[in-house]
């Protein structure tokens, strides 16, 4: 049955750079034939909506949708907003779906859905579209979406998520950060030339071009090659491969973002950086030393490996299918890790933490460090009684006061710096694997020691959201209570506190995730810590501190009255 919509709202809106406003009179769209409107449940803060915050039209997921959707239809959507027009965070989301257009088939009013919101079919220029960014998100009462707009026409699947089950809306809301987590350890690699890619061989002087035909798919070779070779012997051994390879001179001269694949023959530094540039959205750039050396730092888009999938191999012998060999399946810890955590306290580093110490994985070791030791202690209490069980060997450290001289071989990264990358490859040990969590803008590059990447065999990987198949496996995981996604947090709030909220991630005041009731107009950021001074009934529900669904059941009803 549909409710009565009000002609208002309050929503928190993104009107500029670092600009957050509360708009108590803010428009709830009408729903058009194709749309829904949905009343937010719950809506948890995000550190990326902080990137977002900062970047705000600069952000790659904020720009106009160039692909993957008939223009018209997002004409037909109030809620699109792109470029520099005020936009609504939030897309941590559940929500109740309370009024449907009358073309709207595979949603019906009364109906409980979790939003997933990466929207990768519509692509913008250099990422995709997505809930919470270039379409309005949930940190209002009201959201517009339209039923064309959410489907993925590859799965023909809807990006709403029904839930039948009567759990609290704060873990239903959470499985999408972790759905993020998820995906970055079950990530698909590949680790052979693209078929129907397009390729650039670079060769120095001197240099054999080795092992290009065993590393192409099984599915076909290149569907182009571009050369830059010294010698006209290498230009003759690229001839065989059913394509007519365009030579070039220079590889300066050749357009950014090209090539899906670019194998290097040689070592020299300029030419890397110039082979950084060329390289496409999801391409990888092997670096065939063939015994030699770079002898100094190499800058390497290290941003770009979170939100472009790019990729970075080598080898230091002078056959380019051995980089390809060393790529891993996934993105998984394997068994005998020794695991760093960089930025375990924080809520998405609960999260990687909580992951690595439950997965089941034998003989892990897993540190995780922080700069805060509330935040450590805060980790502990959630963590240390799990790993003791699960038998995984955890330490939590402030790297301030205990100094990390280990060599790592799986690295979870949750700080946005490229500095911390490049220490990761100086710690790594043999074959370590860097997860680039952290969304580090995707301008960034870092001076990175690629001789040491190279020799270690090391491979950083970085994704960006997740996919449908990952926020089901994650909502399977809490509607049959293997998963407690509640247990990460630490705050929650009303409209009315939801922009302190941001900014106490932006501070990292709070260890774990804030929870906004946007039907709350009026409750301030509230700590669980808080709960017994303010409200002491809510805090009688809670578990041994744990945030759970009869603990949010009192708040909705004391704090409303």
């Amino acid at each position: 049955m549909e409710q009565e919509i009000p002609q208002t709202q309050c929503a928190i809106q993104l009107v500029g750079p670092d600009k957050l406003e509360l708009n108590n009179q803010k428009e709830v769209y009408a729903p058009g034939p194709h749309q829904m409107i949905g009343k937010i449940d719950a809506v948890g803060l995000c550190f990326s909506d902080l990137k977002l915050l900062k970047q705000f039209d600069g952000h790659v997921r904020k720009s106009e949708v160039v692909s993957g959707i008939d223009t018209s239809i997002l004409e037909e959507l109030p809620s699109y907003k792109p470029g520099d027009n005020p936009t609504v965070p939030g897309h941590e989301v559940f929500c109740t779906i309370v009024s449907s257009g009358e073309e709207v088939s595979r949603h019906k009013p009364g109906e409980k859905v979790l939003v997933q919101t990466d929207y990768r079919w519509l692509k913008t220029a250099d990422s995709n579209s997505a809930f919470g960014y270039n379409i309005e998100g949930g940190l209002q009462e009201y959201v517009l979406m339209d039923e064309r707009v959410i489907v993925d026409p590859n799965l023909d699947e809807s990006f709403l998520l029904p839930v039948e089950k009567d759990m609290s809306s704060s873990s239903i809301a959470l499985v999408e950060p972790w759905a993020c987590v998820e995906c970055s350890y079950v990530t698909e690699e590949r680790n052979t030339i693209l078929a129907g890619s397009r390729l650039l061989v670079v060769a120095d002087s001197g240099r054999a071009v080795e092992g290009l035909e065993e590393s192409f798919s099984t599915e076909g070779g290149p569907g182009c090659i571009t050369t830059c070779c010294a010698d006209p012997s290498q230009e003759e051994a690229l001839a065989g491969y059913g394509v007519t390879p365009e030579a070039t001179d220079s590889v300066a001269g050749l357009p950014d973002e090209a090539f899906d694949d670019i194998v290097y023959f040689g070592s020299n530094k300029e030419t890397i950086e110039t082979l950084n540039d060329k390289l496409a959205a999801n391409g990888i750039i092997n670096v065939v030393l063939g015994g030699e050396t770079i002898g100094e730092d190499v800058s390497v888009g290290v941003g770009r490996t979170h939100y472009g999938m790019t990729r970075w191999i080598g080898t230091t012998g002078t056959c380019a299918a051995e980089s390809y060999k060393n790529i891993p399946a996934t993105g998984e810890a394997r068994s005998g890790d020794n695991a760093l955590i960089v930025g375990a306290a924080g809520p998405m580093g609960q999260m990687h933490t909580i992951r690595l110490v439950s997965s089941g994985i034998e003989n892990l070791s897993v540190v995780g460090t922080d700069f805060d030791d509330d935040r450590i202690a805060s980790l502990g209490e959630k963590v240390n009684s799990l790993a003791e069980e699960r038998g995984v060997s955890l330490s939590l450290v402030n790297p301030q006061e205990t100094p990390i001289t280990d060599k790592f071989s799986y690295f979870a990264i949750m700080a946005p710096m490229g500095a911390v990358v490049a220490q990761a490859v100086k710690d790594s040990a043999d074959g370590a694997l860097i997860n680039i969590f952290a969304g580090i803008p995707a301008s960034v590059k870092q001076e990175i020691d690629l001789d040491t990447y190279i020799a270690n065999r090391c491979f950083m990987f970085g994704t960006s959201g997740s996919r449908l198949s990952d926020m089901k496996v994650v909502l399977e995981k809490v509607l049959s209570g293997q998963l407690n996604t509640d247990r990460s947090v630490d705050a929650v709030s009303g409209m009315a506190g939801a922009i302190d909220g941001i900014r106490a991630v932006e501070a990292r005041s709070l260890a774990g995730k804030i929870i906004v009731y946007p039907q709350l107009k009026e409750l301030p950021l509230t700590p669980l810590s808080e709960l017994a001074g303010k409200y002491p009934t809510v805090a009688e529900k809670l578990d041994a501190g744990i945030w759970n669904k009869e603990a949010e059941k009192e708040l909705l009803k004391v704090a409303a009255a």
